[in-house]
């Protein structure tokens, strides 16, 4: 529990630092100067969710790059679609992509992948420098 709710709000911080940064950079993209990176307190939660990616990066410890990058999207794109149902229905939700030709529900935009892609190998390499476990195995020399 304790190695978890640390894994929480370490996954919970780097998500809050990577939407603020996300944000500003689009700001940037709009000539907005003051680069104004935006959040909501309820991302932390949600983003400190990747925390119960560790169980998975032990199970795709030993595959492919794409293929864990591939998995996490999947992931996170059902997390995304859970919470902002969830948000939504209680008019809580902090983001709103109807907007964007992409979107499912308003809450998913599948062109978000790539970011998707990185950000859950990015949760990755954060829960594996917290649990040594979760390294991929090195073959043993002869």
């Amino acid at each position: 529990m304790k190695k978890f709710l640390h894994n929480f709000i370490h996954c919970g911080l780097l998500g809050w630092f990577l939407e603020i940064t996300f944000t500003a950079f689009h700001a940037f993209r709009r000539r907005e100067m003051k680069l104004p990176g935006t959040t909501s307190v309820w991302m932390f939660p949600i983003y400190g969710l990747a925390a119960f990616l560790a169980p998975v990066c032990r199970l795709l410890k030993n595959r492919s790059l794409l293929f864990r990058g591939l998995t996490y999207t999947g992931l996170i794109f059902t997390g995304e679609f859970l919470t902002g149902m969830w948000l939504n229905r209680r008019e809580l939700c902090p983001w709103n992509y109807e907007r964007s030709r992409w979107n499912l529900a308003k809450v998913i935009r599948l062109d978000f992948a790539p970011v998707w892609f990185a950000t859950g190998l990015l949760f990755e390499r954060l829960l594996r420098e917290n649990d040594p476990s979760l390294r991929p195995d090195r073959p043993r020399k002869s």
